[in-house]
């Protein structure tokens, strides 16, 4: 590995080893990938199992274990609509949406806390690493659809 990419996965890897901590702190006892799908929940139109798993990059299966450990939990709950009652949707409840409030606060803790180094960097340096990182990030999201097409 060069020294560009192997500092670029050193430091992926403590901020999410970082902000994972900092997570489970917050969020209590909801498992990363809870929260991430109640995010998705709330983002998405009549969100079912389908559409869940191919934000998430998750198999069906994962998303179903997690969604019936969330109507347990009291954070989602399913419903059909009234012109598909084969399709189970499901949407965010209190519970839920409190989740979601309290994961974007954390976000913006985050940022916070990041913008303190990001913001000791010229303005041309900045384009430099935005440019740099969309390349890359082009890359990874190429290599997910090449592994999702599989």
């Amino acid at each position: 590995m060069n020294e560009l990419t192997d500092l670029l996965y050193k430091t992926l890897s403590n901020a999410n080893f970082l902000n994972a901590k900092q997570l489970k702190d917050y969020l209590k006892d909801y498992q990363f990938s809870e929260v991430h799908c109640i995010e998705i929940i709330n983002h998405l139109e009549n969100a079912n199992v389908t559409k869940i798993a191919e934000a998430a990059h998750m198999t069906r299966g994962g998303i179903s274990k997690i969604t019936k450990k969330l109507i347990t939990r009291g954070a989602i709950e399913s419903y059909q609509a009234p012109e598909n009652k084969k399709e189970i949707y499901f949407k965010l409840t209190e519970i839920g949406r409190d989740m979601v409030r309290r994961h974007n606060e954390i976000h913006k803790m985050w940022e916070e806390r990041d913008n303190a180094v990001v913001n000791m960097i010229s303005e041309n340096e900045s384009k430099i690493i935005i440019s740099f990182l969309n390349k890359f990030n082009q890359h990874i999201e190429a290599e997910i659809k090449k592994l999702d097409e599989k």
